[in-house]
C-alpha cells in the first residue's frame, strides 16, 4: 500500500506528540499508575487509623492503675525503646485487634508524654 508523502510526516508527529504528552503527563503533570494510588491510599489510611486510635491509647495509658509510675518509667527510657514499651505495656492493642497499626505506639508514646500529670 503507497501512502501520500504527508502522511509519515504526520504519523511521526504523533507519535513524537504522545510520547511528548506522556512524558509532561507523568513528570509535571501530576499523573501516576495505579500502583502509586494504592500506595498513596494504603499509606493515607493507615495514618488516618493511627490518627484516631492513638488517643484511645493515651487513655487506655491514664486508666491504668500504675500510669504514675509507668509514666516516670516511659520518660526514663530513649525515644527509639518508647513505642516498644508502649506496645509491651498493652496501651497501643484495640479490643478485638490482634495487631497493632504501625506506628501507633509511638503516636500514643507521644501523646502520653504530652500530658500533664
Amino acid at each position: 500500500m503507497e501512502l501520500p508523502a504527508e502522511t509519515k510526516p504526520a504519523l511521526m508527529g504523533a507519535v513524537a506528540g504522545a510520547i511528548a504528552l506522556a512524558v509532561i503527563g507523568f513528570t509535571w503533570g501530576g499523573w501516576v499508575s495505579g500502583g502509586t494510588v494504592e500506595k498513596l491510599v494504603k499509606d493515607g489510611s493507615s495514618k488516618a487509623v493511627v490518627t484516631a486510635l492513638a488517643p484511645i491509647c493515651a487513655d487506655n495509658f491514664k486508666r491504668a492503675a500504675d500510669s504514675s509510675s509507668q509514666l516516670v518509667e516511659l520518660k526514663k527510657i530513649s525515644s527509639w525503646q518508647q513505642a516498644a514499651f508502649v506496645e509491651k505495656a498493652g496501651w497501643a492493642k484495640m479490643p478485638g485487634s490482634e495487631t497493632i497499626p504501625t506506628g501507633m505506639a509511638t503516636a500514643c508514646a507521644e501523646i502520653i508524654l504530652a500530658l500533664k500529670k
